[in-house]
């Protein structure tokens, strides 16, 4: 007989009332005592539910806290989705995309400290939720270079994959709570800077030439 592997999608009732309940506890709990801290006892007491019938729910607090990362990146995603497509062009698409990742991360830190530790360990320990919000920026900056280049905005000589690579290594300081709680008081500065680095690199040469004698 083959054994099933359980897993938190099948794990106890699919009550996603519960889960919810759950989550929004934890993310209550997590906000005054942190993640680090906090043991799935700790959460289970807090809420009035026995350790047991949390984990039919959760296999681990780790699962708990990916669905609250995840809910705070996707939050994060859908206001920069926002901001994009209120952009007329793709320099401004650029302009806004280090801006917005700039302001919202900061937001977070300073509004949801506790939270933003969550988001800071999902990055450190490469949670599904963290490496799925990096392969979604990784898309947004390849469609805004290939609409780019459509546009005539940006230059097309360097292979596409090489500059939309470079440019999110230019972004992740920004976009990586580890990176960005080091800057933090200088973070919406260094993302207008670093947008007009991407842009002047971006910017097509065009070949000039200079008729001595006419």
């Amino acid at each position: 007989m083959t054994e099933k592997k359980t897993t938190a999608a099948t794990r106890g009732p699919s009550d996603h009332t519960i889960r919810d309940q759950i989550v929004a506890a934890a993310m209550e709990y997590f906000s005054h005592y942190g993640f680090e801290k906090t043991t799935v006892s700790d959460l289970a007491r807090s809420i009035g539910f026995s350790k047991a019938y949390i984990y039919k729910f959760f296999g681990s607090k780790q699962e708990i806290g990916e669905v609250i990362c995840a809910n705070c990146l996707t939050d994060i995603t859908e206001r920069l989705n926002a901001a994009l497509e209120k952009s007329p062009s793709a320099t401004e698409k650029i302009k806004q995309l280090f801006q917005t990742l700039a302001v919202a991360g900061c937001e977070l830190f300073f509004r949801e400290r506790r939270l933003y530790d969550i988001a800071a360990a999902s990055s450190r320990e490469h949670w599904p939720a963290a490496v799925q919000y990096e392969d979604s920026l990784r898309e947004i900056v390849l469609a805004i270079l290939r609409a780019g280049r459509t546009a005539g905005e940006f230059e097309r000589k360097t292979p596409l994959d090489e500059t939309a690579a470079a440019v999110y290594l230019v972004l992740r300081p920004l976009a990586d709570p580890l990176q960005l709680q080091s800057s933090l008081d200088t973070a919406r500065e260094d993302a207008s800077q670093l947008a007009a680095l991407v842009l002047r690199s971006l910017t097509p040469q065009f070949v000039t030439i200079d008729i001595i004698g006419h």
